[in-house]
């Protein structure tokens, strides 16, 4: 038996995280509790775990500070109200019923606990490391989470402790504002006044990287620092090494463009996969999208349809998006691009536009949240839930 379990529970200084191994006595995970027991480590006392003085939890568990303990205060909160809430969780679980049919007398438990130094209300630190406990020895049986579970939860809530969120596309279908703009003064004003939602993302334009450089990418960071962030390269050679700049400039994509070299777009593409950032593909005067999708080793993330400035007195051609996701693999976005207006949202979407990419009729406005909250209007998607307890799933 080799298990493994993970609980984070609470909030402020007293908050709990719990990792915990449980295992046979005769395997490794014994030998690691028999290790932890014998060997010692300055500020990370391993102790075992007591309900009370004289009444030692069973399956015998073994808890292990994560936070070096400096002084008094930290060493009795630990010997004091996490101990006790561990063991007792423990004791609790077995009368519960979570060890199932496992011999008690023969598996050990291994459980790290945090401490934040700044811990002092004795009720919730005893409180949240129950809680946290019992959460993460039910996991732990439950071999919690499961593929599907992690696939689906994965990209919706930012790490509590992390400071900044990473936004991935998994809710389509997404306004994307472009600013292909070369007056930081306007970029500014377009930046702080488009509405904040979760299905509106940002593209660094052409225009604009070439005026300010790839940096341009952090200044934007810097304005809205949890967006969705897309710098348009139109990569045309040294696909690597463009994809790489911006993902070192904190994009969230980079756009490499259809006419490029079949090379080039694989090695864009899979640097890209690398560096953990989208790749978005342009089919601006690609003649045929698929044909050039079908050629790839590796598929983009991203597929966008593009009708150039030039060209937009020519009639909107979304094209064959079903064809696309099929070459592609089944897994695609696919974006379309190209002097979009309010009236032909919906039939994009419909068509299978998972993103609809607008510029200057949202960054030439005069109301730019009035113009952006217009085109979210016509999406017909609403926000995102931040706000869900971490325990729920």
């Amino acid at each position: 038996m080799y298990s493994i379990g993970e609980a984070l529970i609470g909030d402020g200084a007293e908050l709990a995280h719990i990792d915990l191994l449980i295992g046979d006595k005769e395997g490794p995970v014994g030998a690691a509790f028999a290790n932890a027991l014998s060997q010692l480590s300055v500020g990370h006392t391993p102790l075992l775990a007591v309900i009370r003085p004289n009444l030692l939890t069973k399956p015998a568990t073994l808890v292990i500070p994560k936070v070096t303990l400096k002084n008094v205060k930290q060493v009795n909160e630990m010997f004091g109200p996490v101990q006790a809430a561990v063991s007792k969780a423990v004791a609790d679980s077995l009368e519960e019923g979570v060890f199932r049919e496992a011999d008690i007398e023969q598996i050990v438990i291994l459980c790290s606990a945090f401490l934040h130094p700044e811990a002092k209300d004795y009720n919730k630190i005893y409180r949240y490391n129950y809680g946290a406990t019992k959460l993460a020895l039910r996991r732990a049986f439950d071999g919690f989470p499961d593929a599907k579970t992690l696939l689906y939860e994965k990209d919706r809530q930012a790490h509590a402790i992390m400071g900044f969120k990473v936004t991935r596309l998994w809710d389509p279908p997404y306004l994307q504002v472009a600013l292909d703009l070369v007056d930081m003064k306007q970029v500014t004003r377009v930046l702080s006044s488009l509405p904040d939602n979760d299905h509106l993302i940002v593209e660094a334009g052409t225009p604009l990287i070439k005026k300010f450089g790839i940096n341009i990418i952090s200044e934007l960071r810097k304005a809205r620092p949890n967006s969705f962030i897309i710098a348009d390269l139109k990569i045309l050679d040294t696909g690597n090494l463009e994809a790489r700049m911006a993902a070192d400039a904190s994009a969230d994509a980079v756009v490499v463009s259809g006419l490029a070299p079949v090379q080039t777009l694989e090695k864009a593409i899979t640097e890209a996969r690398k560096t953990g950032i989208y790749s978005v593909m342009d089919m601006l005067n690609v003649p045929d999208p698929v044909k050039v999708i079908k050629s790839l080793a590796v598929k983009p993330d991203i597929v966008e349809l593009h009708r150039a400035i030039d060209a937009e007195r020519e009639d909107h051609a979304w094209g064959d998006i079903p064809a696309l996701r099929k070459a592609a693999g089944g897994k695609l976005l696919v974006a379309t691009a190209g002097g979009i207006r309010i009236p032909v949202v919906k039939s994009a979407v419909k068509a299978g536009a998972d993103i609809i990419v607008v510029g200057r009729a949202i960054t030439a406005s005069r109301d730019v949240k009035h113009a952006a909250e217009e085109f979210l209007e016509e999406l017909s998607r609403e926000e995102i839930d931040q706000f869900r307890v971490m325990t729920d799933f």
